[in-house]
């Protein structure tokens, strides 16, 4: 066991965990944020997605020592009352269906925007096929991406 104070949405939380465990069940079993969902476990379908250091990263094969000392959103730090333009534009077009995807997918949106503020189709597609939709609502992700770019 080891302890860390890891930084997470803006603010200092200690944990005292080995430092294999992976960043999604610090955040989820010893934190409480459970935004962040497990899916995979293989880093394969975004269901997991956290940024660190403000990039997009699959949190379930993420070590708590390699987080450490760095920055950590959570879909629950991108915005304490759900107004970020992504999140604004997933209800606009009524992305979500299970949900089960949807944090994962929006902390990939905002990555792709921060990089590339005014996506084509393309970059979308390459951007986002890391991330995997169960009901497949891909043309609704793709256009609120477009709409959250607009704003």
């Amino acid at each position: 066991m080891a302890k860390y104070n890891l930084k997470i949405n803006g603010k200092v939380r200690p944990v005292e965990v080995d430092p294999a465990t992976p960043m999604l069940w610090v955040l989820r079993d010893h934190l409480d944020l459970v935004g962040t969902k497990y899916g995979c476990g293989m880093a394969q379908c975004g269901a997991c997605t956290v940024h660190l250091n403000g990039n997009a990263v699959r949190s379930c094969q993420l070590p708590v020592s390699a987080a450490a000392g760095q920055e950590i959103t959570t879909i629950e730090g991108l915005s304490a009352t759900g107004d970020h333009p992504v999140q604004k534009a997933w209800l606009e077009h009524d992305v979500a269906q299970c949900g089960y995807c949807q944090a994962g997918q929006i902390m990939s949106a905002v990555s792709l925007l921060k990089s590339n503020p005014n996506p084509s189709d393309e970059d979308i597609q390459a951007f986002m096929s890391g991330n995997i939709c169960r009901c497949g609502t891909y043309t609704r992700v793709r256009a609120a991406i477009k709409a959250a770019a607009q704003k």
